[in-house]
């Protein structure tokens, strides 16, 4: 007899120990991400600006494939996140890494929505199985 309860009603469970440590490598990636496209997009406006974008679009798709879930598109854009809040802020001697400029701000705004846009792509839980059509 099989369990037809939706899986939304099932309880959470915590991840493995391997699940864990590949969301915290893909955490640490998208700051990588983060540091690396808010250098090349002001350094080589537009195309950096579109290169950064696209990398980081690869890197949470890539990531919710490999972890065949939607956490794995969201731990990599909280590590982008976190990594670019970070860079806006000045530091004390002045320097900054973003300008005041319509580059600096479409790296940002594109940033998040391209962070939106790949977590809702990713694939949700879904039960496995023969008699189970929503993977279909």
């Amino acid at each position: 007899m099989s369990d037809r309860t939706s899986m939304l009603a099932q309880p959470l469970q915590r991840p493995s120990a391997g699940r864990a440590a590949a969301y915290l490598g893909l955490f640490a990636l998208g700051a990588v991400v983060g540091l690396a496209g808010a250098l090349v997009q002001g350094g080589w406006f537009p195309g950096g600006l579109l290169l950064a974008l696209l990398g980081e679009a690869g890197l949470l798709l890539g990531g919710a494939r490999a972890a065949e879930s939607r956490a794995g598109a969201v731990a990599p854009a909280g590590g982008w996140m976190i990594a670019v809040i970070f860079l806006t802020a000045s530091r004390p001697e002045g320097d900054f890494v973003f300008a005041a400029g319509s580059g600096s701000y479409l790296f940002l705004l594109g940033g998040m929505a391209v962070a939106v846009i790949c977590a809702t792509l990713g694939r949700g839980r879904q039960p496995g199985g023969d008699a189970v059509r929503l993977g279909n």
